[in-house]
Order: structure tokens, then C-alpha cells, then sequence
């Protein structure tokens, strides 16, 4: 057995390394955190582009398969209707690429496929009762969050700054997940909205781990064992890994989106309301680029994409993703082609080995699997 520097979640979990696999809504399903969860990390499955059927029948191909704890996670925004001139604003914006493409630009479009946390998920979670219940954007109503607790499950959410992590200890987070702007996807701000502010990893992670009195898990930025080593070093008691399971086997993205992560550099990221309405990262597109990533005809969370997706199928179909969301955070240049299985094995031997070397107190080293 690896001996890590902090244990708090590997205690409350009985996992083996310190290693949460990100839920990515729309880019895996079950075959991801199974894998991870075999490894001796925590796997996660997104929730909020599935319907309730879809929930039960991916937790129950995860449980037949392992019987390691599982993480669900669900959006809990703020549902927004989207006003006709909104929406009008936004199909004038996009007129020159329907024109391109030979679109209507008045066509019939299709309805966002995020669903904020309910009543009705709570019922499926007393029946699933899943080890962990994770969010994004906040927390849902105090009456929601009590009922995920009375389970038995752990209430996980991302906080963007201090103020945010703050807030998720009051109102009954049992772990904060500091999440640094470096990260791909969705940012998990909802105290504010600007997102010119959002704080870095490094920066981020020591002030909210002496703000809050709750275990902290680092997102943004981490693809090896040396950003493992150091967010414990900060005072993580885990890391939250995305990007770097995008290149694994598991993940379902399209070949599109893995050509991008392959050939991303340093700078090929940006923050970006065009695609859902909410500030996320993502690797720069044609759209990005010429009508800026964050522009203020966006309409609200989560029907930015609809008037899209027209657009993205047209542009797909002729190789190419100039309207396609392609989350990925800052971390991509550093992913490697593995099966998650063993991508998460090489994360922790790479972790425990930076840790000894640096002296990391508690950090001795086993051999590779030993589990």
C-alpha cells in the first residue's frame, strides 16, 4: 500500500490513492470511473445530460463491475427561460455561418439537455445510494442537500474562490473541491460572474485549505504526479483529473475532439460562454476566435448551444469542429494515450515518487498496482 501525505479522503472512502476522476457530462459514461474505481481512485459518472433511466442503468453496469464506492454528480443551476429576443439576438450573431452553410436561419431547434438537480433525483439516489454526490455551481436547496446526506452519501462541490468555499462549508459540503481556473470545462463559479477574477490553481487551493475546515481536493491544471505531489503539498487531501482521462481509451469524444487535445499547446485554451451560456474552458475554435470566446448575445445557461448545433453538425460533417465544444483544460500538452486503468496507477507511482524525493511527510514508495 502507497502511504500519501493526507488520507481524509482515502479514510472516508477506503479508496487507495488520492485520485478523483472528473465527471465530464457528455464525454463518458460508466466504462470511465469503472476503470479509475479498479485502480484504487474514486470514479465518477456525470448526471446531468441523463435522463433518470439513464442514471439507474450506468450506476448498475458500475456496480456489477466493481463494488468500490461511485460518484455521482448533477448540475444544480438555476433554471433560466430564454426569452424570444434573446434568442432572436443570438440567431442574428450566428446569420453570416447559417448563410455559409446553406442553413434556415429560423429553424426549429433543439432543447438544452442539462437538467438541474430535483426532487425526483433525490428519489432515485435513496434507491441507487451512491457513496458520494457531487455538484456544480453551488449546491441545490438546503431540503435536497439533506436528503443526499440521510443516505449516507458525502456532498462534494467546487468552489472558484475563497468566498465560494466559504459558503459550501455553511451550507453542508463535507468536501470542497478548489478548483483553479486551469480547468477544463464548465467553471463552478456562482457567486459571482466574472470570470476576469478567477484565481490559478497554486493560488487558489493554499487559501481556501486555510479558510474551510473541510478536506479540500484540487482541480485545475493537474495531468501528472508532480501537480498530485504538489496540490498535497498545498494542502490537498486529493486531486480532481479531467483532461488527462480524455486521452484514455473510456472516454467517449469524438475523433474531432481527440485530434485537438493531441496537438493543444499552452495557450490553446480559453474560457467561453458560446457554447452554453456559462464561462467554460475549451480548446479555441473558428467561433471563438472571430466572434471573441466570451460575447455578450450568449443566451442563458444551458440554451447557448442550441441554436449551435445546426452549425456543428453541417461543420462535423465535413471534418471539421469550427462549432463544436471541446472542453479541455490548460493541462492537455501533458496527456498521455492510456487506458484509465493504468493511467491512474502511473498517476499515483508518479506522485508517490515526486513525494519522496521532496520529502513529503508520510510519502513512502510501493511497487506499480500494488493495491
Amino acid at each position: 500500500m502507497y502511504v500519501w501525505p493526507n488520507n481524509a479522503l482515502l479514510d472516508l472512502l477506503n479508496i487507495e490513492h488520492p485520485i478523483i476522476q472528473s465527471p465530464m457530462a457528455g464525454a463518458q459514461d460508466s466504462e470511465l470511473p469503472i476503470a479509475v474505481a479498479r485502480a484504487g481512485g474514486l470514479g465518477s459518472l456525470p448526471c446531468a445530460m441523463l435522463g433518470l433511466e439513464q442514471i439507474r442503468e450506468q450506476t448498475n453496469l458500475f456496480r456489477q463491475a466493481t463494488s468500490r464506492p461511485l460518484n455521482l454528480n448533477f448540475f444544480c443551476h438555476q433554471e433560466l427561460r430564454l426569452e424570444p429576443e434573446a434568442l432572436q439576438e443570438w440567431r442574428l450573431q450566428l446569420m453570416p455561418y447559417y448563410q455559409q452553410y446553406g442553413l434556415d436561419p429560423n429553424q426549429e431547434l433543439p432543447k438544452a439537455a442539462r437538467a438541474p438537480f430535483s426532487h425526483a433525483h433525490a428519489d432515485l439516489l435513496e434507491e441507487l445510494r451512491p457513496e458520494v454526490v457531487s455538484f456544480h455551481f453551488g449546491l441545490p436547496a438546503a431540503e435536497l442537500v439533506q436528503r443526499v446526506k440521510k443516505i449516507g452519501a458525502l456532498v462534494i462541490s467546487s468552489a472558484t474562490t475563497v468566498a465560494e468555499a466559504v459558503w459550501l462549508q455553511e451550507h453542508g459540503a463535507d468536501i470542497i473541491i478548489a478548483q483553479g481556473a486551469e480547468a477544463g470545462g464548465h467553471r463552478g463559479l456562482f457567486l459571482g460572474k466574472n470570470v476576469a477574477t478567477q484565481v490559478g490553481s497554486l493560488a487558489l487551493l493554499p487559501q481556501i485549505a486555510d479558510a474551510v475546515d473541510r478536506p479540500v481536493v484540487a482541480a485545475g491544471g493537474i495531468a501528472d504526479g508532480r501537480g498530485i505531489a504538489a496540490a498535497m503539498a498545498l494542502g490537498a487531501c486529493a486531486t480532481q483529473i479531467g483532461t488527462a482521462y480524455l486521452f484514455c481509451p473510456e472516454a467517449k469524444i469524438s475523433d474531432l475532439h481527440r485530434q485537438a487535445l493531441s496537438t493543444s499547446v499552452s495557450d490553446s485554451t480559453a474560457i467561453t460562454n458560446l457554447f452554453t451560456g456559462r464561462p467554460a474552458r475549451g480548446i479555441r475554435t473558428r467561433l471563438m476566435d472571430e466572434i471573441g470566446p466570451l460575447n455578450a448575445s450568449a443566451p442563458v445557461f444551458p440554451h447557448a448551444g442550441s441554436a449551435l448545433s445546426p452549425l456543428r453538425i453541417e461543420a462535423e460533417k465535413q471534418g471539421r469542429s469550427d462549432f463544436t465544444s471541446l472542453w479541455s483544460g490548460q493541462s492537455a500538452p501533458l496527456g498521455r494515450r492510456l487506458p484509465a486503468e493504468q493511467l491512474t496507477l502511473v498517476l499515483a507511482q508518479e506522485a508517490q515518487g515526486v513525494c519522496k524525493r521532496l520529502g513529503v511527510a508520510g510519502a513512502t514508495h510501493a511497487p506499480l498496482g500494488q493495491t
